[in-house]
């Protein structure tokens, strides 16, 4: 049972286009004359509303409304209109560098606060530790301050410096800090570690320009540790980059097979993107897993290598977003990005979900069945059409990339659903007390290790401080949700006291998915064995989808 901590939008896939403006001196005469009655129409509806609507409106804001409108009007999420702004920040998470201080933060009791501090950075070089509290930043007070507000005035340019005033944990007196500011580079593949014997697993969040070469190193040191096999982690990636999604691919695979084909309105524009080199991992058991986050790039890669046999897919349902966008540039450093082209997978699958009346064809039951962490599980209820692969196992089109074996996270008891329900009415002041627990109880006992376990007085202490900060639970609600309040104080604490990295491992024990991937690798002697295997899994596991 995974709790996943970073939620991150899905990325444009494409490369960025030109338009010209030259179109209208190709129509003729009488398409020319509609064209500037309409505009002529469109201008007097401003005109009137600017200067006569009930409530002021600039110029400037009424065509940004009109702009936006037309696109929302598509009924598609993907297509939207970008300030300079915007595309700034989509070019940082594209390209996971930017000029900053190395800090995770996150609203905490009113402030903001530092819940992750990252290796080799500016701030962890001065010395910032995680829940320091946000006093000031460059002299101005951050009291309800926004993450948004915050992370305007940390990030800058590099070589620039950041003033700040920070509250932290057992220290009376405000400390100071002057930190320059460097680039700061996010990386594609933040944790990589021998998961089980022979087993290496790597965890890739986002296809960004240098997602290829970060696992190309993480798959690299993990054999030289001894994997035979790898468990590549797509869980909760929201994609990225086309090109990204195409070069991993190909590391494992043939030159010259098909990774993806994109879909044009205009078929010149249609293109059938290949392996281009060697398979860099000919031999290396594969296991991909995924979830209903897992998008774009992420299915491209799930696909390819379903479709050509070389990987085993494991967990839920992918999001289904097979479409591609590419990025127009407009006036005023504005930009489009629109949908311009649907991608398929070799054998021809659409992954792109169904979407009508405005609702997800993946549809909830009423009510809702709860994970083991509280989260809804979505029920897969889209009729798909078979396909075969190239040694002719059935895959599934229609939305989303169906695994192999679908392996779904523990339902929630009875009793847990008791309790995040209470615990949902404060659902802020919940993770406040949390966070505010694990720092101060690892500060409180420097001799912790990382193979801590929950203790019943941990489990007292916890609920008090929720008791203190508003959390209207009872003990008996608390003591019914054992399993996820242990889960979350070990996650907490661990990533306080010891970082990320083994907060992460300390995960993997209660990991359904991993741990059915880690069975099947280990029992199968090659790529063949292991898709059979998974083939020939408890029924119980599985789950078949209706075909029209």
């Amino acid at each position: 049972m995974r709790f996943k901590r970073t939620v991150v939008a899905p990325l444009m896939m494409g490369a960025v286009a030109v338009v010209s403006g030259g179109w209208l001196l190709q129509q003729d005469v009488g398409s020319q004359q509609s064209v500037f009655q309409r505009a002529r129409l469109f201008d007097e509806v401003i005109n009137f509303v600017q200067n006569r609507y009930v409530e002021p409106h600039t110029e400037a804001e009424l065509y940004k409304k009109a702009v936006e409108g037309l696109l929302t009007e598509l009924g598609d999420p993907h297509t939207t209109f970008m300030t300079a702004e915007q595309y700034a920040d989509l070019h940082r998470q594209t390209t996971g560098e930017y000029g900053g201080l190395g800090i995770q933060i996150s609203s905490r009791d009113g402030w903001v606060t530092a819940v992750s501090i990252l290796p080799g950075t500016p701030a962890e070089r001065q010395g910032m530790r995680v829940g320091d509290r946000f006093l000031e930043i460059n002299g101005k007070s951050a009291e309800g301050w926004t993450d948004d507000d915050a992370v305007k005035e940390l990030r800058g340019p590099k070589g620039t410096s950041v003033q700040l005033k920070v509250q932290r944990v057992g220290v009376e007196q405000p400390i100071a800090f002057t930190i320059t500011r460097e680039e700061i580079h996010v990386r594609s593949v933040p944790y990589s570690y021998m998961v089980a014997p022979g087993v290496g697993y790597a965890n890739l969040i986002v296809f960004s320009q240098t997602s290829t070469q970060e696992l190309r190193a993480a798959i690299d040191s993990l054999r030289a540790q001894g994997a035979t096999s790898l468990v590549l982690d797509l869980r909760a990636n929201p994609g990225g980059l086309l090109d990204e999604g195409v070069n991993v691919s190909d590391l494992f695979l043939p030159r010259g097979d098909a990774v993806v084909e994109t879909r044009a309105r205009d078929p010149r524009e249609s293109e059938t993107y290949r392996a281009r080199t060697a398979e860099t991992y000919e031999g290396l058991k594969v296991a991909v897993l995924v979830d209903g986050y897992s998008a774009s790039a992420a299915e491209i890669v799930a696909g390819a290598l379903q479709d050509h046999d070389r990987a085993v897919v494991l967990g839920t349902t992918t999001y289904g977003k097979g479409s591609v966008q590419s990025l127009f540039p407009l006036s005023g450093g504005n930009f489009l990005k629109m949908t311009t082209a649907k991608w398929y997978t070799p054998v021809g699958r659409s992954i792109q979900k169904d979407v009508a009346a405005g609702k997800d064809a993946r549809v909830e039951e009423d009510p809702p069945v709860l994970g083991a962490d509280g989260t809804p599980v979505t029920q897969d209820t889209t009729r798909r059409v078979p396909y075969r692969t190239d040694s002719g196992r059935t895959v599934f089109g229609g939305g989303g990339i169906v695994p192999d074996l679908i392996v779904r996270q523990d339902t929630a008891t009875q009793a847990e659903k008791e309790f995040f329900r209470a615990a949902s009415r404060n659902a802020a002041k919940f993770q406040d007390a949390l966070f505010g627990y694990a720092v101060a109880y690892e500060r409180a006992h420097p001799e912790l290790r990382p193979d801590f376990q929950v203790t019943p007085q941990m489990r007292r202490g916890f609920f008090e401080r929720l008791r203190a900060n508003g959390v209207d639970v009872t003990w008996e609600q608390f003591q019914g949700a054992q399993r996820f309040i242990d889960a979350q104080l070990i996650d907490e604490i661990a990533r306080s006291k010891f970082g990320p990295p083994v907060a992460v491992r300390r995960d993997d024990p209660t990991d359904r998915v991993l741990q059915e991937a880690i069975r099947l690798l280990q029992q199968a002697p090659d790529t063949k064995a292991l898709l059979r295997a998974a083939q020939q899994a408890p029924a119980a596991a599985q789950e078949t989808p209706s075909r029209r």
